[in-house]
């Protein structure tokens, strides 16, 4: 899921090339295709190989085209708690998605049929379907929607530094500000204000 979110993070920037697009896509399609069945049946080599391609394409993508808030709070996560970078990645990941809102919703439309998780003639619907579908993923692997490490008093800083980290270096499809930042830090929290 870390590999899914370079992919997705490295797509639905504003500073792609054709290049990155096609790698961020054929990342996705893969890992949609391949992760399920690597996690449940290690000894599948092709879902393997398939998922070490995913990773490298996806590694790719973003090392040209960077990633977001999704990292930029990982980061902050990892430096304060020791949280697994990877892990924390999977559980901002949805909420993020949400949080760009219509100034993602036509890149996240597209990868909802790359992904093969809709269809639907409304980007709209397919965002949200897309969105949900990582949802679903993350339930498959058991993988929560808060860190028990967050406490209340660090939030401000986390927010802050997950802020100087994205702005202005990361391309995001939506700015948003260290005391916006917070309330998506809270959502994190373990202690009834996740979802």
């Amino acid at each position: 899921m870390d590999a899914l979110t370079h992919a997705i993070e490295a797509y639905i920037g504003n500073s792609t090339t054709k290049e990155t697009r096609a790698d961020a896509k054929r990342a996705i399609e893969l890992i949609f295709m391949n992760l399920a069945k690597a996690v449940h049946d290690g000894n599948d080599l092709d879902a393997r190989k398939n998922m070490l391609e995913a990773a490298f394409l996806a590694g790719n993508a973003f090392s040209q085209s960077y990633v977001g808030y999704i990292h930029a709070i990982a980061h902050s996560l990892g430096g304060q708690y020791n949280v697994p970078h990877g892990y924390a990645n999977a559980v901002i990941l949805p909420m993020i998605l949400e949080a760009y809102g219509e100034h993602a919703t036509k890149k996240l439309a597209e990868l909802a049929i790359v992904s093969g998780t809709s269809r639907d003639p409304d980007p709209a619907v397919r965002a949200k379907a897309f969105i949900q579908a990582i949802k679903e993923m993350k339930s498959v692997f058991s993988i929560p929607d808060t860190f028990k490490e967050i406490r209340e008093e660090d939030i401000p800083m986390l927010a802050k530094q997950a802020a100087h980290e994205a702005n202005p270096l990361y391309p995001v499809p939506k700015e948003m500000n260290a005391k916006e930042l917070e309330q998506y830090c809270r959502k994190l929290m373990e202690d009834g204000h996740g979802n």
